[in-house]
């Protein structure tokens, strides 16, 4: 079913009288139409206008532009009036001036009126309606004692915002006269400080001048002029003794213009103008001072660089123009002020009137004292745990990391494998089970001595665990088991148990001869090696390290395939000369002498 497109809207065809019915838009009608459409989107031709002259947005879709058939007002051009809010449904508010009095009070009537309360004599209401008391004689009667007639509030509308406003029904002049009258107040309070103050001074340069013309006249000596010696505001005094000068309230208003831009203040941004970011146009800006992407980061919007732009460069520090904002913000005095800073807030908060611009002496001689008792109460407090717990010889020490890298005294010998011999031991590793408990008078733990395929104590050999130690080495011939020699011979016959069995195996063993000393395995293993071998062993070691290490460079997955197996060939013993290569290519940082190479 194909849409019908008419040029009269139905409301209005249905107000009509004839009664004719819509007329149907031709094909070429409605494509000359949609072409106007596409040239009044394109800007090419002008927008249409509606019933009140004004322009109508050609991008505006056709269902808001349309007209509802419920209207009731005559639309026969193209309008938008419907979209709009119509002023005779729109509800009108009172403003927020408009408020209900306060205080207000009529006159009041000196006679009786007419149609007046009979009571009272107000007009605003009858007898009945009177909440005074009764008279005994009304003011109708009476004619005295009339009462102001009440006062009829307006009727104020007020919108959903109006009724919410904090300020609504304030009255400003009130407001207004208040401050007026607590500066008033407070500049009469200076006014009589300030008088006080310079007649004091007054007195104070009198009563100087007598003393000093009593101390010439007790002398007999000619006068001596003598000038006091005036501050750096003394012209400003002299000024404001005037009571016509107006230099009271100039100095009144310089007097808290400098703390309008201190730090932590509340100050409004509009008014404060800041310098910081200004600079000489012939100098080089920032940004250009080193053209690598890589260096330093620009930020534009706070033009603002912080790290070395030099940084990477090699160029000596003091030779270059700039070194960055961090290193104008970290260095000099920028930290110690900053502290300072912080010092003087944290005063301030714990109740200290003190400013870093309008007391600095103060403020220093604060600092400096809070740290020097704060130094004595650290100081006080080592001292207490040293006297109760001890370890002052531990403080005095020297350090570990100057003892190393420094030069010392300390002599330390080393044998050629690169082991220490004498000076300098390691400490031993500690492990998370409990160690170095000793139990019965022992001087060794359990388990520093074996023998025979048992454990024991290397202070006294002996191999029972929780024995005590005898304070002498007991040989293992002299361990022998007593046995009840009655039950052996009255039951000759009965056979002996498992522990008899291996108590007398162990009475029967002979002791075996002890390991050899450190210096005979020294010896043993010092032979004479081939030079020539041993360098030969040293360059395929250095070979087979570097295949491994081109190995492990190498991508996972170019790797060839069984490129980690070894050949099982290879396993076999090394010789004297492959052991003593590996021993020199060791590394052993702690060797003095490991510096010097194989062919040296």
């Amino acid at each position: 079913m194909s849409q019908q497109h008419f040029t009269t809207p139905p409301s209005i065809l249905a107000r009509q009288k004839d009664g004719e019915g819509p007329k149907k838009q031709t094909r070429e009608e409605y494509r000359q139409q949609k072409e106007l459409e596409e040239l009044r989107k394109a800007g090419s031709a002008p927008a249409e206008v509606d019933e009140e002259g004004k322009d109508i947005n050609p991008h505006i879709p056709k269902y808001m532009t349309d007209v509802p058939w419920y209207v009731t007002y005559d639309h026969a051009k193209p309008t938008l009036k419907h979209q709009r809010i119509h002023p005779e449904k729109s509800k009108e508010y009172d403003t927020l001036n408009d408020w209900y009095a306060r205080g207000h009070a009529d006159k009041i009537a000196t006679r009786y009126r007419a149609g007046a309360c009979e009571n009272c004599g107000a007009m605003t209401h009858k007898r009945k309606d009177c909440v005074e008391r009764p008279r005994r004689l009304g003011a109708r009667f009476t004619g005295t004692d009339f009462a102001p007639d009440e006062y009829v509030q307006p009727d104020i509308n007020l919108s959903y915002d109006g009724k919410r406003d904090r300020w609504n029904g304030i009255d400003i002049n009130w407001h207004q006269q208040k401050l007026q009258d607590e500066h008033k107040r407070l500049a009469d309070a200076k006014q009589v400080l300030k008088a006080k103050k310079l007649d004091e001074e007054a007195e104070a340069e009198e009563q100087a001048e007598v003393a000093a013309a009593e101390l010439n006249a007790t002398d007999g000596s000619e006068p001596v002029v003598t000038v006091t010696a005036k501050p750096a505001g003394s012209d400003v005094k002299s000024k404001s003794k005037k009571p016509d000068s107006d230099d009271d309230d100039e100095d009144e208003e310089y007097k808290y213009t400098d703390s309008m831009d201190m730090p932590g203040q509340h100050v409004d941004s509009k008014q404060r103008i800041s310098v910081r970011n200004l600079r000489i146009r012939e100098d080089t800006a920032k940004y250009l001072l080193n053209l690598d992407a890589n260096s330093a980061y620009y930020d534009p919007k706070s033009r603002s660089m912080r790290e070395n732009p030099f940084d990477g460069t090699n160029k000596d520090p003091s030779q270059v123009p700039y070194l960055g904002d961090n290193f104008v913000r970290y260095s000099g005095d920028a930290k110690q002020f900053a502290k300072s800073q912080i010092f003087a807030w944290e005063a301030t908060d714990k109740g200290v009137s003190i400013h870093t611009q309008a007391d600095p002496t103060k403020l220093e001689l604060l600092n400096k004292e809070f740290h020097e008792k704060k130094n004595q109460f650290v100081k006080t407090v080592q001292q207490q745990l040293v006297e109760r717990y001890g370890g002052e010889e531990h403080l005095n020490s020297i350090p570990r990391e100057l003892v190393v890298e420094a030069q010392t005294e300390q002599y330390v010998e080393y044998n050629r494998f690169g082991k220490v011999i004498k000076g300098d031991q390691r400490a031993t590793i500690k492990s998370k089970y409990v160690e170095d408990v000793y139990e019965n008078e022992h001087t060794s733990i359990w388990g520093s001595y074996w023998q025979n395929h048992r454990w024991g104590y290397a202070c006294c050999h002996l191999l029972m665990r929780q024995s005590y130690c005898p304070g002498t080495i007991i040989e293992e011939k002299e361990i022998i088991f007593e046995t009840n020699k009655t039950s052996d011979e009255t039951d000759g016959d009965k056979p002996k148990s498992l522990v008899e069995m291996h108590r007398e195996k162990l009475n029967k063993q002979k002791i075996q001869p002890k390991a050899s000393t450190a210096t005979e395995e020294k010896n043993s293993v010092t032979k004479k090696l081939d030079k020539k071998k041993v360098q030969e062993a040293a360059r395929d070691l250095e070979k087979r390290e570097k295949q491994d290490e081109d190995v492990s460079l190498l991508d996972e997955r170019k790797r060839k395939y069984n490129s980690l197996k070894t050949d099982t060939v290879d396993y076999k013993e090394p010789t004297e000369e492959e052991l003593e290569a590996y021993r020199l290519k060791k590394h052993r940082h702690e060797d003095p002498m490991a510096q010097f190479m194989l062919n040296s």
